[in-house]
């Protein structure tokens, strides 16, 4: 028989337990969806903020979310307020 000592277990699932939060997206806006940019008026100031090759345009939890290239090449995934557009977290590689 396997015994497990109590507070491995116990760190063990606090870990797991942590994990999706660790991977949600960022609060964007606590706005209604009534209130944000249609994605065509997004898309459109994603462009003229220079990002290009968009792979991925999506809503994520309250944010309008992408996948893309930065003006020197770089992969991008960024997070804007879908209200007013602006970014609210740019993970660049």
């Amino acid at each position: 028989m396997i015994r497990f000592a109590p507070l491995k277990v116990a760190a063990f699932l606090a870990a797991v337990a942590a994990a999706p939060m660790a991977m949600a997206s960022p609060v964007c806006t606590k706005a209604p969806q009534a209130k944000w940019m249609t994605p065509a008026q997004m898309k459109g100031r994603v462009a003229k903020m220079g990002y290009r090759d968009v792979k991925v345009f999506q809503v994520s939890g309250s944010c309008y979310e992408i996948y893309a290239h930065t003006k020197d090449g770089k992969r991008a995934e960024v997070y804007f307020n879908p209200v007013n557009g602006a970014v609210v977290q740019n993970n660049v590689d």
